[in-house]
């Protein structure tokens, strides 16, 4: 036998361009594990991964992508409850700096911080490993054209 990999859910980065560096969007779940989060839930049968991040985004926090990317990356946990090591696709979306945020009932506070201020909020390793690499990969540099998604046929 062995340990199961699955992968039915996605995670995705909101980013907003500050006044110094760009901030990022983490939401506070208000249930169990309670902690800070970025967007994340699960796939639904008919949709892809990027427009499943797009929907969980909306429903999540009533925000719109200006620009939304693949990371080209998974974030990953064990489940010791299930035995199984869980993959999730990471998406980036940029939203205008003025956008609202309008939380639903999944989460009960939420903060734009700095990459530093979110690593030390998260609670998980995996989430903090993503935290570095979005940095790289979309703040450092520009992110490449390639990674960009066409959200207009979604």
């Amino acid at each position: 036998m062995g340990v199961e990999v699955t992968s039915h859910a996605v995670m995705v980065h909101v980013l907003r361009e500050g006044v110094k560096d760009p901030e990022v969007l983490l939401l506070h779940r208000s249930f169990p594990p309670i902690c800070w989060s970025e967007i994340g839930g699960g796939v639904e049968e008919g949709e892809t991964a990027w427009q499943a991040g797009l929907r969980e985004m909306h429903e999540e926090t009533g925000l719109v992508p200006l620009r939304y990317y693949s990371a080209d990356f998974c974030q990953q946990y064990y489940d010791p409850d299930d035995d199984r090591i869980c993959l999730f696709p990471v998406f980036v979306a940029y939203v205008d700096p003025l956008a609202e945020v309008a939380l639903n009932h999944e989460h009960d506070a939420c903060r734009w911080v700095s990459f530093h201020e979110a690593m030390e909020l998260v609670p998980y390793p995996g989430q903090r490993r993503t935290l570095v690499m979005i940095r790289e990969t979309f703040v450092v540099r520009a992110p490449h054209p390639i990674l960009s998604i066409d959200t207009s046929h979604s």
